[in-house]
């Protein structure tokens, strides 16, 4: 599978798992630390959206950053909890939709141009779609709703554990993680949720 099709199996993934949620169970808590299921899906809103930034930046050449602050990200989740579960619900696939849509809109010779994340690292716009896969993909699971990373292809939850083994190791990471992974035989799926 493309980095794409995992983009977009992800997406069908989370959006058919909010479906099944009534109302009452978006204010159930999340595997998230002090996130409830409307954080989640409003974060999953806003995110598609910082993304979409993200993609007119690539398209139009005029910088446009994922958040103005790391307190403006937070703010807009906080807000979004709040809205009212129907609008939650349209939002989440309004956003995820536009933005797929602005992503096949993309001009071949766009993808090669250089976008900033939120975390400050400068990459090309083919990075976008990644962006979007691990968190569609990870939060399908972090929603607590009965998905998990064995209901993800073995080859994107590979994926995901080498880029979070790049990233950590990159924090200065590496020692704890050699310590952990010392002596364990674990499958992808069990290794994906403690990375």
């Amino acid at each position: 599978m493309s980095t794409r099709d995992w983009m977009d199996e992800g997406t069908r993934l989370i959006l058919s798992a909010i479906d099944q949620l009534d109302d009452a169970e978006f204010d159930a808590p999340t595997l998230l630390p002090g996130w409830t299921r409307r954080h989640l899906v409003a974060h999953l809103h806003y995110n598609a959206e910082a993304l979409r930034r993200l993609v007119s930046w690539a398209r139009t050449g005029v910088e446009s950053r994922m958040y103005a602050s790391t307190e403006q990200r937070n703010a807009e989740i906080e807000t979004g909890a709040r809205l009212p579960v129907a609008e939650l619900r349209r939002l989440v696939r309004e956003s995820a939709d536009a933005l797929a849509a602005d992503l096949d809109a993309l001009p071949e010779e766009a993808w090669s141009n250089q976008v900033v994340t939120a975390q400050g690292r400068t990459v090309p716009a083919t990075e976008i779609v990644w962006m979007r896969t691990r968190e569609v993909a990870v939060h399908a699971a972090d929603l607590d709703r009965g998905v998990g990373f064995d209901d993800l292809p073995a080859d994107l939850v590979e994926a995901l554990i080498a880029d979070t083994l790049k990233r950590r190791i990159a924090q200065g990471h590496g020692p704890a993680l050699a310590r952990w992974l010392t002596g364990r035989t674990g499958q992808a799926p069990e290794l994906g949720p403690w990375l």
